[in-house]
């Protein structure tokens, strides 16, 4: 049974820092996780990602230059660091991981 669970969310200043954790438990594709996030109102984005087996990563054009996707795969663990915040990154952010795929169940990163 795959589990994942975020971390890290709260609130923050905007350009200031806040960094998310994604565990998961059970078997899951370390090359193929991601982050999405979800504003009130809005549908549904992916914010960051590692493609290409791996060998790549994916961001949004908004947050570029400002978050970083990592991982720990002797950990089984994702991670979002978010510098410098802006208002308009507040919203739930999930992580996803393949196969299945799988969802956690959300952080909320309020930034103001």
């Amino acid at each position: 049974h795959v589990q994942l669970v975020e971390s890290g969310g709260g609130s923050v200043q905007a350009g200031g820092s806040l960094k998310l954790t994604c565990t998961a438990s059970g078997y899951i594709n370390t090359d193929c996780m991601s982050w999405f996030r979800r504003a009130p109102g809005k549908e549904r984005e992916g914010v960051a990602a590692y493609t290409h087996e791996g060998r790549a990563t994916y961001y949004k054009d908004s947050v570029k230059g400002r978050f970083t996707i990592a991982r720990d795969n002797a950990k089984n663990t994702l991670y979002l660091q978010m510098n410098s915040p802006k208002v308009e990154d507040t919203a739930v952010y999930r992580c996803a991981a393949k196969p299945g795929p799988y969802w956690g169940q959300g952080t909320q990163v309020t930034v103001s």
